[in-house]
């Protein structure tokens, strides 16, 4: 068996979070709810949790921002608002884009984008069109409300 047919499915995100409470509550907007909690003390852990959204099968875990937990890049500085790695951002489908980055802000996220952005993907086959938004959530990280396409 070799290692894509060894592959189940996609399980989860994993964030390392500034703030549990903010982040928490961003995601329980989008229909997270929490389905495990855990410490673990080996790896400075004080606060780890799974949430999980049935609508559309996802988790996300989150990691309190002392973890010591294996990653990409480095810890922000006290001085920094982001750091960028190669997680680039978390997508979701949506109905519509700006209704969707219009209530992000309201739970607390940060603007990224002034409206939706209309672009079009194109090859010299094949040209797909999409509407999206993005913003940053409470914790940093890129959010995308991508519209229903087809690739």
């Amino acid at each position: 068996m070799n290692l894509a047919e060894n592959i189940l499915d996609f399980h989860h995100y994993s964030l390392k979070v500034t703030d549990f409470r903010s982040t928490l509550k961003f995601y329980k907007a989008l229909g997270f709810h929490e389905i495990h909690s855990w410490e673990l003390p080996s790896f400075n852990l004080k606060k780890g949790m799974m949430l999980y959204n049935e609508k559309i099968n996802c988790y996300i875990e989150l990691f309190d921002k002392d973890a010591e937990i294996p990653t990409q890049g480095r810890k922000r500085n006290a001085d920094e608002e982001f750091v960028e790695n190669s997680i680039l951002h978390i997508c979701f489908t949506v109905e519509n884009a700006e209704k969707a980055r219009e209530e992000a802000l309201k739970i607390g996220a940060k603007n990224l984008s002034d409206g939706v952005f209309e672009i079009s993907l194109a090859n010299d086959e094949k040209s797909v069109e999409v509407r999206n938004s993005l913003v940053y959530s409470p914790n940093g990280e890129v959010i995308e409300f991508l519209e229903k396409v087809s690739f």
